[in-house]
């Protein structure tokens, strides 16, 4: 009996650290919906998982991610499989915002169409120079729709049409400007570069890190009052934790606060 390869490795690290990598090279990683699901059932376990501080979200191979996968998406041309695909993506996009960890998007090679969308949907992200990102389903008569909500979030409204109108290639550093990704470094440096970002978060308080980015998506989608009023009663809940307790006192005294994450 031949075993076939995991969808997606994990790797656990002691100090929080846990790294999920796409493993479909030959198909470039694309998002079928297998590994969708293995992805969903990788996130759902980590989001509930308090030893877990900090995601990477990687891909092997040449690519970081090339999309959802045409050929099963031709082989199952029904409607009902489409709407069923899209709001399994959804769910899994929509995942990576709602669970307590920072997730951070490693890319390494290229994000098109629902990869630039995952990439999106990261919370941070550090790509490659050699990294190229687009939305290229208008290439192929399909307006990316679904990517369109992560790149409406994340880049201005002109930068984000003229990438989903278009279908045209952006190169990493371009990617940076648009704010798609945090950093841009060299291809030798990416892990270097991961591994930094996630050990300043690492060195966080995990209660203030968890609070924090839950109250940041919410807090989007509020008007103006009700996001203020929203988030001063999340900081007054924070400040009754331990943690802000004794990290205020290690700034007062000025040592290095020990956080217990409560």
């Amino acid at each position: 009996m031949i075993l076939e390869d995991p969808l997606v490795l994990r790797t656990d690290r002691a100090d929080g650290l846990t790294t999920l990598t796409l493993n479909r090279p030959g198909q470039f990683n694309s998002l079928s919906r297998d590994m969708l699901t293995a992805l969903q059932a990788e996130l759902d376990a980590i989001a509930g998982n308090p030893a877990v501080r900090v995601v990477v979200v990687a891909g092997a191979g040449k690519a970081f991610c090339a999309g959802h996968d045409l050929k099963e998406m031709r082989a199952n041309h029904g409607k009902e499989f489409m709407q069923a695909l899209f709001r399994q993506c959804g769910d899994l996009m929509l995942t990576l915002t709602r669970m307590p960890q920072p997730v951070i998007a490693r890319v390494h090679g290229i994000a098109t169409a629902a990869g630039c969308q995952l990439v999106s949907m990261c919370d941070l992200a550090v790509a490659a120079d050699v990294a190229k990102f687009a939305v290229s389903g208008i290439n192929v008569g399909l307006f990316c729709s679904t990517p369109a909500v992560g790149l409406a979030r994340n880049l201005g409204r002109k930068a984000a049409l003229e990438m989903l109108l278009t279908g045209d290639f952006i190169d990493a550093m371009e990617a940076k400007g648009k704010g798609l990704v945090n950093r841009v470094v060299p291809a030798d440096a990416l892990d270097a570069e991961v591994e930094r970002l996630a050990q300043s978060i690492l060195a966080k308080s995990a209660v203030a890190v968890r609070m924090g980015k839950g109250m940041f998506y919410k807090q989007l989608e509020m008007g103006l009052d009700e996001a203020y009023a929203y988030a001063g009663e999340v900081m007054a809940c924070n400040m009754m934790s331990e943690d802000a307790g004794e990290g205020i006192d290690a700034f007062m005294q000025k040592r290095k606060p020990v956080y217990r994450g409560g």
